[in-house]
This record gives C-alpha cells, sequence and structure tokens, in this order.
C-alpha cells in the first residue's frame, strides 16, 4: 500500500504562492511521486494529444485555439506556448493520425495538416464530419482506433430524454476522411474520455443528474461495436450487475434494461469523469503500469461536493482508487481536473481548467 504525501508546486524556482490570481493546493499523491506545473496561463484548457515528437498540444475551448507546448530541453516545463491553430469552434478532443492533427469542435471534426515539429498550421482547418453544435454537452472527442477509423463522442441535448439526432449520447465511427459513419456505442449520455486499451474503446461517461446526491453513481465503461449501455431508460448502481430501470420513463420494460450493458466500475454520483488515460510509460512503478488514470472534473449539484481528483482505475477488477487530491479543500474548489496523457518521458500531465494550468506528475522513487 502506497502512503500519501503532500507536494509544494513549483514553477521553476518560482512558488505559485504570490503569483497574482493563482491559488495553490495542497496535492496529495502517493509516496514517490512529485507535481509541478507544466505550463499555466490558459483560458480553458481542455484535452490534449502528445504529438510524434513528443510535444504536447492542447485546446483551449474558450479561447478557440489548440496550442503547443514544447520541452525540447526535456526539464519537465514547457518551454514556451505556441498557438497552432485560432478561431476554432470550442475545440476539445485532439488526435494524430497520418500527417493530420484532428480536432474535434463542437460543431464537427476538421483536420490540419501537420509535420513532426510543426508549432503552427501550414494550412487551415478542413472539416471531415459534421456534427450537431452545441445543445446540453458541447463537447466533441476523438480517438483512432487500432483499425486507423476515427471514434467520435457526442453527449446528449438534455437531462434524460429520448434523443432525435442519432448521433447524440452515443460513439460513432467513421473512416479516417469522414466517411462511412455509424453507430459504434450508443446509451452514453455524456462520454466525454475515450481510449482504446488491449484492443477495446474505454469511455468514461457522466451520469443524469436529479435523483439525488447518490444515484446513479458515474460509470466507467468498455465498449464494443454494436454495444447499448442504458442512457436515456437505464443506469448502473452496481458495477458488472443489471442496469436499473429509470422511473422517469414509468412502466418497466425488462427488456432494455437486460440489453444495456453496464459500468465495470463505478464512482461517486455526479463527480463528472472526464479525461482518461492508460499508463504505458516506464518511470512509474510497475503496479501502476497498464492502470487506467481518470480525472473526475468535480459535481455541480450535489449537497457535499464529490470529484476534483485523479483516480485509478483497475481494468481487471473495476477497483477505483484516489491517486492525486487537494484540488477540493473542505468545500472551497481550488481547480477543476480534466484530461490525462503519458508524456513521452514517461510522466503524466493533467490538465486543470479552473485555473488554466497544466501540471506533470513524475515519479522520482522514494
Amino acid at each position: 500500500m502506497w502512503s500519501r504525501t503532500k507536494t509544494t508546486l513549483l514553477v521553476g524556482a518560482l512558488s505559485l504562492v504570490g503569483v497574482a490570481g493563482a491559488q495553490t493546493p495542497d496535492l496529495t499523491v502517493p509516496n514517490g511521486f512529485k507535481v509541478t506545473v507544466f505550463a499555466q496561463g490558459f483560458e480553458q484548457p481542455r484535452f490534449m494529444a502528445v504529438a510524434p515528437n513528443g510535444d504536447v498540444f492542447v485546446s483551449d475551448p474558450r479561447a478557440g485555439t489548440v496550442t503547443v507546448l514544447p520541452d525540447r530541453d526535456g526539464n519537465g516545463q514547457a518551454d514556451g506556448r505556441t498557438v497552432f491553430a485560432s478561431g476554432l469552434n470550442r475545440p476539445h478532443g485532439l488526435a494524430f493520425h497520418n500527417g493530420f492533427l484532428y480536432v474535434a469542435n463542437t460543431d464537427g471534426v476538421v483536420r490540419l495538416a501537420y509535420r513532426s515539429g510543426d508549432t503552427r498550421a501550414s494550412g487551415g482547418p478542413r472539416t471531415v464530419v459534421r456534427l450537431p453544435p452545441n445543445g446540453g454537452h458541447w463537447t466533441r472527442t476523438v480517438e483512432f482506433g487500432p483499425d486507423g477509423r476515427m471514434y467520435v463522442s457526442t453527449g446528449s441535448t438534455c437531462n434524460v430524454c429520448v434523443e432525435e439526432d442519432g448521433r447524440r449520447a452515443a460513439v460513432w465511427v467513421y473512416d479516417a476522411d469522414g466517411g462511412n459513419g455509424k453507430p459504434y456505442a450508443t446509451g452514453l449520455r455524456n462520454a466525454v474520455g475515450l481510449e482504446w486499451y488491449g484492443g477495446a474503446l474505454y469511455a468514461t461517461n457522466n451520469g443524469r443528474d436529479m435523483l439525488g446526491d447518490n444515484i446513479p453513481p458515474e460509470g466507467f465503461y468498455r465498449t464494443r461495436a454494436g454495444g447499448f449501455y442504458g442512457w436515456p431508460y437505464c443506469y448502473t448502481t452496481r458495477a458488472g450487475q443489471p442496469q436499473v430501470w429509470d422511473k422517469d420513463f414509468g412502466q418497466r420494460s425488462a427488456d432494455v434494461c437486460k440489453a444495456a450493458t453496464p459500468a465495470f466500475a463505478l464512482t461517486t454520483a455526479h463527480s463528472a469523469p472526464l479525461g482518461l488515460a492508460f499508463y504505458h510509460g516506464k518511470t512509474f512503478p510497475q503496479n501502476y503500469r497498464g492502470k487506467m488514470f481518470a480525472a473526475l472534473h468535480g459535481s455541480w449539484n450535489r449537497s457535499t461536493r464529490s470529484g476534483y481528483k485523479v483516480v485509478t482505475v483497475d481494468p481487471e477488477t473495476g477497483r477505483v482508487t484516489d491517486f492525486l487530491t487537494g484540488f477540493l479543500r473542505g468545500q472551497t474548489v481550488l481547480g477543476r481536473p480534466v484530461d490525462l496523457v503519458v508524456a513521452r518521458d514517461g510522466s503524466l500531465l493533467l490538465t486543470d481548467d479552473g485555473e488554466g494550468r497544466v501540471y506533470r506528475i513524475q515519479y522520482t522513487g522514494g
């Protein structure tokens, strides 16, 4: 069992204490880990992608930009920030594939030409998939599978309803050029995080609201082609067990819930799991290899706040364990975790759209 330790956040030799407008949470991580600030000063840093040469790309929906964060000297801190592309429509998900950077805007997926080492786009974005914009959930996520196809998630327009547009509350799969689109996984109210691991597409999901503090728990899903995951009719209350009929739909129809695949792991209701990353680096201890790390953005409609942390999820057992805490001090929010990626040096990067930062988590021993 790992003990826990608090870490002091530093920017180079400058402590964040005293930086204008900055709040410095005392972040707690397992013993031997260290958290530092990799970059800061963003309006709303959300999702990241690591370029083929190791540069880190970050979407900033509020600014309408995608920014490059190179660390060419390898000191664990971004050398600077360069806007790769601007004028985008609430960009969120990012993915590199076959000489392009794919950006999931709220109204569709675009791609920009990319050559290794580029820090500015050489041309404008080209739309490859059009999507229903905004709605109750405005973010879009893009991920490429081992089959070379593009997987795109779009959230629901509502808390609980039957959607008219089949692209909502679902993950769709397309060719890399946007052709031949079809549903891949349905019944996911808002699958913000997507990542392939061990031949399966894993997803985080934000469950419905207005059923009290603890119902339904938030879920982590192992999806498959043609799978149905319950929303809006059902939800998981016990990991791996049959789903429960949503009372908002009146008379129960057992067949619907029997056909719904439950979450394989659960965490606190309304904690809003967003980005996820499976650890494939070589610098963390062995027991972290192949574990899912997930960012819990935090609740907005709970009498006692939940989330505001990073957890690990064991894909075999479904066990969920706190990894990084400290963004919540009592009921005061000091940051809101969003996304995680494994950097080329084996560290784990984390965006915080509450304070506009990117953190770096590395194992230093001990």
